[in-house]
């Protein structure tokens, strides 16, 4: 069981003056504490150990009784920042089991132990090891016990205890700013409020006065005060005006230890601004202005601005103008300027140098929001005169109307005058004036302008029908300056004319059933009319007089510009008469009558009970039951689609599958070996033989090439000499010739027929569809053989002048060698 526990807190004890011993018991505990440098001591280490005896300088006695399971530890301070050269000494624990020859060790957890505290393990003392700051960590909480150094078995159990940490003054105040903004009405009344700053003290409120905060004023007086306890910054001076200062820079102290020498203390610096209230009316800098404008300018235009001073700003500075004379009000109007408040004296209406000259105007300007506070600062409304002077210029001729109207008869002839426009030029010169059409008007040239009364008249037909108003310009312009120019608008109404027939209002498709009966109606038909006149339209309807003659309809006038056209007999047949043509005539009510003959195509057609039409000719089928363009385009699309497949699939029939050369399935060659020299004909001793391409291992050396005659077996022929030789030779020698040629057309044959039989059985030859061609031609020919095969002499030995026996298709090879044979016999 604990028997002792001594804590020694000699500063502390210094600065109180008492000393602070409590016990907790779970066995038997007694602590010492050092009070002014003299050791108190707590004993209870038996049951009935109940008292405890304290000396010193004092001779103070303290007597101590003991509650089992009664007693609690209290808490424990130490210094904060302590400034030493050594640890900082805590406390001391002490077992009464503990003989002092160093059987016991004491152990130390929680917070901070081994780190920021350390304990002996055999005297108990305990240390702080670093400076401590009470706004780090103010209360450490930890746990001590005795062990047996021989047996390592616990002696006392764990018991917890608090350290916390005292507070000294080391924290200055800080504001939530560096810099405040504020503002406060100019004006204002002493004691205003302009607003509250606010410092803080991290030191321990509730230990001295380390964290008692008090404000001061250390610049901005004496315009202004702080409150100590709340901050609230006020003003301390009646009628601060803006116009005479309006930023000011106060600084706040706020200091520690209620305000008291050695407190610790921080600024802040309120930036304060005068805000503006309409305590100054508006002014103007002189009390006459002096304006002129030209007599053409036009309405809207700026004639002057009218600068007023007033010394508010914002909307205390806004102002309104107004005009309050008689004269001038109508003629000119003044507005605000937004950006400057000056006032913008305009022109309202166009003015007259000949009318009137010189306007004097009264000008009154005041704020538009006031104050009652400050009235008696006013009046807030100033007034100034303004005069105008209207300057002459040249102006342009001046139409007597703005626009003019005018109306013809669509049937006036050319040369018709419509109307008259009518100009003056307004200076006091009175310069002559001319006409004429802006032709951007009337690009068609359709009228015209007499130059010198300004007369219009007709210059081409009209037609009411393709344009019933014509909107022109007529321009003015001065004789003198015909730079002066001023134009007038005249719109001009074509008046209808009944000039225009009319005609069936759309085009009718009309049938009639075989089996109708007559008076039945078959179509319902009506008119239109280009003209419009003045009462509206009038038609009247009527069978025309050649189709009154065995008549198979009629036509009934119905009394509302509609008629019907019915039936006047029973039974009709579509093979007999197909369709039927009835003219109407159709009369308007017009001045004078206009009258027109439209036939109306009426088609016989094969219908049911009910009169629905079942069966017509062949123009009448293709419109109720003709297909729609969208279809048919369909239709022909199916078509041309297939006719394609049709072709391409024909195609693909008629497409010979050639049979492979090599048979053999592993035997497979996929490349294409392209040569691109080009043969030397028949004199090309060097050809090679393309079966070997085809089947490379099928290649016998032993076997001759099959396109030329073989130079071993067969040696050359030798040429047969010019006929001319011939003649001179003897005759057994010409009839030795006759024998060789013979002999070599034998030969020649035998080796055709040779290598013909080598191709049959050869099975490399080239495949079915090839065509192996040989230079010999069969005899029987006329022309005899023309192949440089079987010829023994050259081209001169031979006679061409037959060819021209053959007739005009051998014309040219005629002229090619039989003149040579001529130049040659010559």
């Amino acid at each position: 069981m604990w028997t002792g526990l001594l804590l020694l807190l000699p500063l502390w004890a210094q600065q109180c003056g008492l000393a602070l011993a409590t016990l907790r018991t779970i066995g038997g505990l007694h602590r010492a504490a050092a009070v002014g440098g003299v050791e108190v001591a707590v004993a209870g280490a038996g049951p009935g150990a109940g008292t405890a005896t304290a000396t010193g300088p004092g001779s103070m006695e303290l007597l101590l009784r003991r509650s089992k399971r009664g007693w609690a530890w209290n808490q424990f301070y130490l210094m904060e920042e302590y400034m030493g050269d050594g640890p900082q000494y805590v406390g001391k624990l002490h077992s009464d089991q503990d003989p002092g020859d160093g059987t016991i060790r004491y152990q130390l957890t929680g917070d901070g132990a081994g780190d920021t505290f350390t304990i002996d393990p055999r005297s108990g003392d305990i240390h702080a090891t670093k400076r401590l700051d009470r706004e780090e960590h103010s209360v450490y909480t930890l746990r001590a016990r005795a062990v047996s150094n021989r047996t390592g078995r616990p002696l006392e159990d764990w018991t917890n205890f608090t350290i916390k940490i005292h507070d000294i003054n080391d924290n200055a105040p800080t504001f939530t700013k560096s810099v405040y903004m504020a503002s406060v009405p100019e004006m204002s009344d002493v004691g205003t409020s302009v607003m509250t700053v606010t410092a803080t003290d991290a030191d321990d409120i509730s230990y001295g006065n380390s964290a008692r905060v008090v404000y001061s004023i250390l610049e901005g007086q004496p315009y202004f005060s702080v409150e100590p306890n709340t901050g609230i910054i006020r003003t301390a001076l009646q009628d601060m005006n803006r116009e005479n200062r309006e930023h000011y820079q106060v600084v706040i102290q706020a200091k520690d230890m209620a305000g008291q020498m050695g407190g610790l203390s921080g600024t802040a610096t309120v930036s304060i601004t005068l805000s503006d209230v309409n305590n100054n009316p508006p002014r103007f800098p002189q009390g006459v202005y002096q304006f002129s404008i030209p007599e053409s300018a036009q309405p809207g235009s700026v004639i002057g601005v009218l600068q007023v001073r007033d010394n508010d700003v914002g909307r205390n500075a806004e102002m309104d103008y107004k005009i309050t004379s008689e004269e001038g009000r109508d003629v000119f109007r003044i507005a605000t300027d937004k950006d400057t408040q000056d006032g913008v004296l305009s022109l309202n209406r166009q003015v007259d140098y000949e009318s009137k000259r010189m306007y004097t105007l009264r000008v009154q300007v005041e704020n538009r929001y006031l104050d009652p506070r400050f009235r008696s600062l006013g009046p807030f409304h100033d007034t100034a005169l303004v005069k105008v002077a209207v300057t002459d210029e040249n102006e342009p001729p001046v139409f007597q109307r703005s626009s003019y109207q005018m109306e013809v008869q669509e049937s006036a002839p050319v040369g018709t005058i419509i109307g008259s426009v009518s100009a003056m030029d307004p200076d006091h010169i009175r310069s002559p004036v001319k006409y004429s059409v802006d032709r951007h008007t009337d690009m068609d040239h359709v009228f015209n302008v007499y130059p010198g009364n300004g007369s219009v008249y007709l210059q081409k037909p009209l037609d009411r029908e393709e344009a019933s108003w014509h909107n022109i310009s007529i321009r003015a312009e001065e004789f003198n300056n015909p730079n002066q120019i001023s134009r007038v608008p005249v719109n001009i109404k074509v008046l209808d004319v009944n000039d225009n027939p009319p005609t069936f209002a759309t085009l009718y498709e009309t049938f009639v059933c075989e089996n109708a009966k007559a008076g039945q109606r078959i179509q319902m038909i009506s008119a239109t009319d280009p003209d419009e006149p003045i009462g509206g339209q009038r038609f009247s309807f009527r069978l025309a007089p050649e189709a009154t003659v065995k008549a198979n309809f009629t036509v009934r006038d119905n009394n509302d510009n509609t008629a019907m056209v019915l039936t006047l007999r029973s039974g009709y047949s579509r093979i007999q008469h197909s369709r039927y043509l009835v003219p109407v005539v159709i009369s308007d009510g017009g001045s004078p009558v206009q009258s027109s003959t439209n036939t109306l195509t009426v088609r016989v057609c094969s219908c049911d009970r009910d009169g629905n039409m079942k069966l017509c000719n062949a123009e009448a089928l293709a419109l109720p039951a003709g297909l729609s363009t969208g279809a048919l385009v369909a239709i022909l699309l199916c078509v041309c689609i297939l006719l394609m497949l049709v072709v391409l699939f024909a195609a693909l029939r008629h497409q010979r599958k050639k049979e492979p050369l090599i048979m053999s399935k592993e035997d497979v060659r996929d490349n294409v070996v392209s040569y691109n020299d080009e043969g030397g004909g028949e004199e090309d001793t060097q050809a090679f033989d393309i079966g070997t391409l085809r089947n490379p291992e099928a290649l016998d050396d032993s076997k001759l090439r099959r396109d030329i005659m073989p130079d071993a077996l067969y040696p050359p022929l030798p040429r047969r000499p010019p006929p001319s030789s011939l003649a001179g030779a003897p005759a057994a020698g010409g009839a030795g010739g006759g024998a060789g040629v013979l002999c070599d057309n034998s030969d020649m044959r035998d080796f055709i027929a040779q290598r013909l039989a080598e191709n049959d059985t050869d099975p490399t030859a080239p495949p079915y569809d090839s065509l192996a061609t040989y230079a010999y031609e069969g005899s029987g020919s006329v022309a005899h053989s023309l192949s440089s095969v079987e010829s023994a002499a050259s081209d001169g030995d031979h006679d061409y002048n037959y060819l021209s026996d053959w007739g005009p298709r051998f014309k040219k090879l005629a002229n090619m060698y039989g003149t040579e044979d001529s130049d040659k016999d010559s």
